[in-house]
């Protein structure tokens, strides 16, 4: 049942009840029921105008989507800048959520998480083979 509905619903209780129109009590009764009215009818409106912005949302949502696939399509061609830089998960001890951080990020030492803003310190421990980090390049580019 609809807010609108249900003032109705209260609004004809009132009728049915056949109090007296001059009473002092029944005209704030009836000024409520008004008010009621007016509130319901208010936020059926709100109603409609949050569905019209939650469509424009999700256009705006799939614009933008088509965007970014156009955009980041093209650096998805350029493989040669993936493979300068090493990328590294990391688990935040407070929130449990796995971010990617890459190997600039480590090297600062530490930096917020994204997600709860706890601090995050990195001890970074150099290796001779590579960077570490498994990806198969070496310190010197190769």
């Amino acid at each position: 049942m609809t807010n609108t509905e249900r003032v109705a619903y209260i609004r004809g209780l009132m009728e049915g009840l056949n109090l007296d129109e001059n009473k002092d009590e029944v005209k704030v009764l009836n000024a409520m029921l008004d008010l009621l009215d007016e509130m319901a009818s208010d936020l059926a409106g709100l109603d409609e105008t949050v569905d019209e912005v939650a469509g424009q949302v999700d256009e705006i949502d799939e614009d933008l989507a088509a965007l970014e696939d156009e955009i980041y399509g093209e650096e998805e061609d350029d493989e040669d800048d993936e493979d300068d830089e090493c990328y590294y998960e990391v688990t935040c001890p407070n929130c449990n959520e796995t971010i990617c951080l890459s190997e600039s990020i480590i090297e600062d030492g530490k930096m917020e998480c994204p997600n709860c803003g706890e601090l995050l310190e990195f001890e970074v421990e150099e290796e001779e083979d590579g960077c570490g980090c498994g990806c198969g390049h070496s310190e010197d580019g190769e």
